[in-house]
């Protein structure tokens, strides 16, 4: 968050990225990244300004009906009071007007989760004379990153969920065994309860899928329409929770409910290559200190799935950013397919790691790790995660 003893490290951040300023802006809650950084609380329906400067004092734009949702903002920083849009947009000249700005802005849209501002806004910064450039290395270093609590508590929520996962597996061949085989919405069922009595959470799913389902990347469970886990049968489990105010832990697990196809062993080590293609290159950049963009790692992964064959039947990124706030986070992802991802993985960012293969209809399979960078070193949660088709 931007306080009076982060500003500082706002200020360089700003100055080694050649820009002027930061423009933090919010309009009822379409930019979670500003309305996080400026500490913005309680009905705020007008829109919201922040100028972080590179050298002076920030300043907030507040419109004068909502004094209330600044009350964090330090008072030694300046506050500009504006009612109507003239005198908005005349704030906006006066303090951004020729300068070159950053802003939640990705050109051409190339990355969804950071084009945070609306057109007409950029056009009014622009028509004052701002430059605007996008500010997606900074919200890297002072959104997406890790506190050491978040690591503590995902490296937890890691653990918890593997095990999870492990037993969930082999619950589910126990009963196709035994002839009385669980449906997919029971098992899933069975698996939030497994969360509930260790603490953990999640907004949704997890996603448990069966034979021809597996193919289908967001295949959700129902009861309206059962679906049983039968001997002979790829099972995959996509699994995601994390602790009360702790950041995700996101994995998935495969299994053969019997022994496994030849083609499914195939499929199973091509997936398993293409992640631990993208984990040796994440940790050989950390150990020797460079950095990497997340598109990068897509292309290596992916490079293997073409390679065996299998390039038309991976349709999506590599991975995607998992922030201490959102599953589906707003740092850097593992994509040069569906979004042109140029943000570097820097120490402090978190990510998932999980190339999939999947044939509409027949059959699909995925693995899943997550990975948080410290200096130096690239950390891969859990700690024990899968290198073989587990068979149950």
């Amino acid at each position: 968050m931007l306080t009076p003893d982060t500003l500082p490290s706002f200020q360089s951040a700003l100055a080694e990225q050649g820009v002027d300023g930061w423009l933090l802006f919010d309009f009822r809650g379409i930019n979670p990244i500003a309305k996080e950084l400026l500490r913005i609380e309680g009905m705020a329906t007008r829109r919201v300004f922040g100028w972080v400067p590179a050298r002076g004092t920030p300043v907030a734009f507040t419109h004068a009906i909502e004094q209330g949702p600044w009350q964090h903002w330090p008072s030694a920083w300046h506050r500009e009071i504006y009612s109507s849009w003239k005198s908005l947009e005349s704030l906006i000249a006066r303090y951004i007007g020729k300068q070159r700005v950053a802003m939640e802005y990705s050109p051409g849209d190339a990355v969804p989760y950071l084009d945070r501002i609306p057109a007409g806004v950029i056009e009014m910064v622009r028509a004052a004379g701002g430059d605007v450039v996008s500010s997606g290395e900074l919200v890297s270093r002072f959104y997406a990153v890790w506190s050491a609590q978040d690591i503590a508590s995902h490296e937890r929520a890691a653990e918890a969920i593997a095990a999870i996962a492990r037993e969930a597996m082999a619950f589910a061949g126990r009963r196709a065994h035994a002839g009385h085989a669980i449906a997919e919405h029971e098992l899933m069922r069975w698996i939030l309860d497994q969360f509930h009595s260790r603490g953990l959470s999640t907004d949704h799913g997890p996603n448990v899928s069966a034979g021809e389902n597996a193919a289908n990347p967001h295949y959700e469970p129902s009861a309206s329409h059962p679906r049983a886990i039968r001997s002979g049968e790829i099972l995959l489990i996509d699994l995601w929770a994390r602790e009360d105010g702790g950041v995700y832990a996101d994995q998935t697990w495969m299994a053969s409910v019997g022994e496994p196809s030849g083609e499914a062993r195939k499929i199973w080590q091509t997936v398993r290559e293409a992640r631990d293609r993208a984990i040796g290159l994440v940790r050989d950049a950390a150990a020797r200190g460079d950095v990497l963009r997340g598109a990068d790692v897509d292309d290596a992964a992916r490079s293997v799935i073409v390679e065996r064959g299998f390039g038309s039947y991976f349709t999506h990124r590599t991975g995607h950013s998992i922030d201490a706030r959102d599953l589906h986070g707003s740092g850097p992802h593992l994509d040069n397919l569906e979004t042109r991802e140029e943000r570097l993985l820097i120490p402090g960012v978190g990510f998932s790691i999980e190339p999939g293969i999947y044939m509409p209809g027949k059959i699909g399979m995925r693995t899943e790790v997550n990975v948080f960078l410290r200096p130096g070193e690239a950390v891969v949660t859990p700690r024990s995660y899968q290198t073989e088709l587990i068979e149950v």
